[in-house]
């Protein structure tokens, strides 16, 4: 598992997934203010799921959006802080 987190491409998915959450929060924005089609809440825990923490919690404060759903507040940064000690544990723990 170490190797994984070595390997560059797996920072450069890293990057792009916290990219695809940052714009994805600003899409979702953007849409609601146009009474327009959504991006349903379940995606955009699943980018976050996927490792795209930084970048929707980013987005989250950036385009002041959902930030007023306490299932966001919270639910971004625990799945956020459960990855970081995830990778930590890896590199310590074993």
């Amino acid at each position: 598992m170490k190797e994984l987190l070595l390997n560059e491409n797996f920072w450069i998915y890293i990057i792009v997934i916290n990219v695809i959450g940052f714009f994805a929060m600003g899409l979702d924005k953007w849409k609601s203010k146009k009474g327009s089609w959504r991006i349903p809440e379940k995606t955009l825990f699943t980018i976050t799921l996927l490792g795209g923490g930084f970048g929707t919690i980013l987005g989250m404060y950036t385009f002041r959006h959902k930030t007023k759903k306490l299932y966001f507040t919270i639910g971004f940064p625990v799945i956020l802080i459960s990855e970081i000690l995830l990778i930590v544990y890896i590199f310590i723990g074993n």
